[in-house]
């Protein structure tokens, strides 16, 4: 299909699969709604699954204003060796034995406990940060180190769902690891710590993201479907944008409707009076998402518009 403008305007979430790039699953919506305005929020690496919120038209304008400001994973982490992009993808570059201690479940538990708390954590050398205007990936395929400053993360939450003992010796212990942490953190880089402060190496073998904000896999909808199915699976399972941005809610009267269309102030509606100064708020008209405002004083002022709306129910 062409892909132009297909008047088509909405959040969804796409469990993302194995194997396959975000920029990949931003392809493959364009193909499927011929629409060249897509766009995702937070990346996932091809070895990587799960919640990835896809914005589909005017949607893509809600990309940038999408907090999504926790992530939940669950990973595998596997023990003995460290990699050169601290996955499985990755080169072994170092392996130790693993300490007898760190297949006690109940071992394993506390130390899961104990990861809980705000750090200085140093990015995976092969990631999507920015150096000197290049990506660190970029830097490592021309053969160049990357010189990355530790960021402050936080990880709220650490609980540990299982501890995978070897059938021989051929396979790795593996800890499986529910997290609950900030924007920004790298699950590579927990485990890649993690198994250095236990006396040993690890690396992540297996991840979904579970959860994005507000977003759960109970959201998602599979590629596989939405492209047998479009407008169907669209109907049913878009994201309400009023929701996942998490602003203040205004439905419009037919009067602030048409101040809304051409862009002029109007003064605050009662249901707004007690939110603060400089707050944004989501206009709805029609059952769609029409433009996101902001308080200034006793006025609501445009911050941007949504010219065919953006679907919410």
């Amino acid at each position: 299909m062409k892909r132009g403008a297909s008047g088509i305007n909405a959040l969804i979430a796409i469990d993302k699969p194995l194997g396959l790039t975000s920029h990949d699953v931003v392809s493959r919506v364009r193909r499927v709604f011929g629409e060249k305005r897509v766009g995702h929020a937070g990346t996932l690496d091809p070895n990587a699954s799960g919640v990835l919120v896809v914005g589909i038209g005017l949607a893509t304008k809600l990309l940038g204003l999408l907090t999504l400001d926790r992530k939940g994973y669950v990973a595998d982490i596997s023990f003995g060796a460290r990699t050169s992009t601290d996955d499985a993808d990755g080169k072994v570059v170092a392996t130790a034995a693993v300490p007898e201690e760190l297949y006690d479940i109940e071992f394993a538990r506390i130390a899961c406990t104990k990861l809980v708390g705000t750090i200085n954590q140093l990015p995976p050398v092969v990631s999507a940060i920015s150096v000197d205007g290049k990506r660190a990936y970029q830097l490592v395929r021309e053969g160049k180190m990357p010189e990355l400053v530790a960021r402050r993360v936080s990880i709220y939450d650490a609980s540990l769902l299982a501890v995978h003992t070897p059938s021989d010796k051929s396979d790795s212990l593996v800890w499986t690891v529910a997290f609950d942490v900030s924007k920004g953190t790298y699950i590579r880089s927990i485990a890649r710590d993690l198994g250095q402060s236990l006396g040993t190496e690890a690396h992540i073998s297996g991840l979904r993201r579970t959860f994005s904000g507000p977003i759960t896999l109970g959201s998602c909808v599979l590629l596989e479907e939405l492209e047998q199915s479009p407008a169907q699976i669209l109907e049913a399972k878009h994201l309400n944008p009023t929701e996942t941005l998490g602003y203040s809610v205004h439905r419009l009267t037919a009067a602030e409707y048409k101040c809304v269309e051409v862009g002029k102030r109007f003064g605050i509606p009662e249901d707004l009076c007690e939110i603060a100064n400089n707050s944004l708020v989501s206009l709805v008209w029609n059952e769609s998402l029409v433009g996101i405002w902001i308080r200034q004083g006793s006025c609501l002022v445009c911050q941007t518009n949504f010219s065919q709306g953006i679907l919410c129910k």
